[in-house]
């Protein structure tokens, strides 16, 4: 019988703590680290261990899998005094599902191999929603046999696991999404701002949509609630804001010029600073209502 890798979980937040249960349910001997240890109770309290930093968690485990908040976290947590560097053994395989700078992930992966240890980046898309139900899509960068090691604990938490590129291209691949799904919430909008300026039930333009070619899941699921106005959250309005100057700094570094991508990452921005950042990210339709009005 093959035994388990022994995963260490550091980051047992809204989205990691549904994703740390399915691998418990599957047999993976579980750690946890949490900068709040109140955070990691539940778990703990159904068997996963407790370590009090990163590098303790390393130390004892095959597989690290990181999901916290940004790029400077992800730093802090893996290279940091006390982080994975510090404790890890040459062969861990350290497998970051945050949502960060391709660039700095880079950086990251070529800190840890000095060190012998191995990265993958596999950020997800999916929301809280997805992490519940075990249908995540995951967007892998690194080796591809360091994927395969990874794989069977993925497959637990995921549906869609595509292995992108080398290290970064994950996390571009999630870049790529966050971009497309605020200029898509836009479009929406803008769409259902003109129907109802000639009168027209944006309710069944969207019916019609749906049907055809425009239809997106974008469209079925956000736009079902820009016409409810309902944003209470899935995925924070502050956090896809944190995701957009991920992808307006990547496309500074590439020295691009993207303007529907820069437009849409203004407008997010604008409605985190109009206090609007604990509602959906979805709820950037209220700017551009507010835009549609004011011509």
């Amino acid at each position: 019988m093959t035994t388990q890798p022994k995963i260490g979980w550091i980051g047992p937040g809204i989205m990691g703590r549904p994703m740390c249960k399915h691998l418990m349910r599957a047999g993976f001997p579980l750690a946890i680290y949490a900068r709040r240890p109140e955070s990691a109770q539940e778990l703990t309290d159904l068997g996963a261990k407790f370590y009090e930093t990163p590098a303790a968690l390393a130390a004892n485990v095959d597989i690290v899998i990181s999901m916290v908040s940004d790029t400077p976290d992800v730093e802090a947590v893996l290279l940091g005094r006390n982080g994975v560097i510090e404790g890890g053994k040459s062969g861990l395989l350290v497998v970051d599902m945050s949502t960060i700078s391709p660039v700095t992930t880079r950086e990251i992966a070529t800190k840890l191999a000095e060190k012998g240890i191995r990265m993958l980046d596999a950020p997800v898309s999916g929301g809280d929603v997805g992490a519940i139900a075990a249908t995540l899509t995951i967007m892998v960068g690194g080796n591809a046999d360091d994927l395969a090691y990874a794989r069977p604990a993925l497959e637990v938490m995921g549906k869609t696991i595509t292995h992108i590129g080398n290290h970064g291209a994950g996390q571009l691949a999630k870049a790529c999404n966050q971009l497309i799904a605020a200029q898509t919430v836009i479009a929406v909008t803008e769409a259902f701002e003109m129907a109802k300026a000639a009168n027209v039930d944006p309710a069944k333009i969207r019916a019609a949509l749906l049907g055809g070619f425009a239809y997106s899941k974008v469209l079925e699921l956000h736009g079902q609630r820009i016409l409810d106005e309902n944003f209470q959250p899935g995925f924070k309005a502050h956090l896809h804001n944190k995701d957009m100057h991920i992808v307006t700094d990547t496309i500074a570094a590439f020295g691009l010029n993207l303007p529907g991508t820069q437009h849409a990452a203004a407008y997010m921005q604008v409605l985190v600073d109009e206090g609007k950042g604990e509602l959906d990210s979805s709820a950037l339709a209220k700017i551009v209502q507010q835009k549609a009005k004011a011509i």
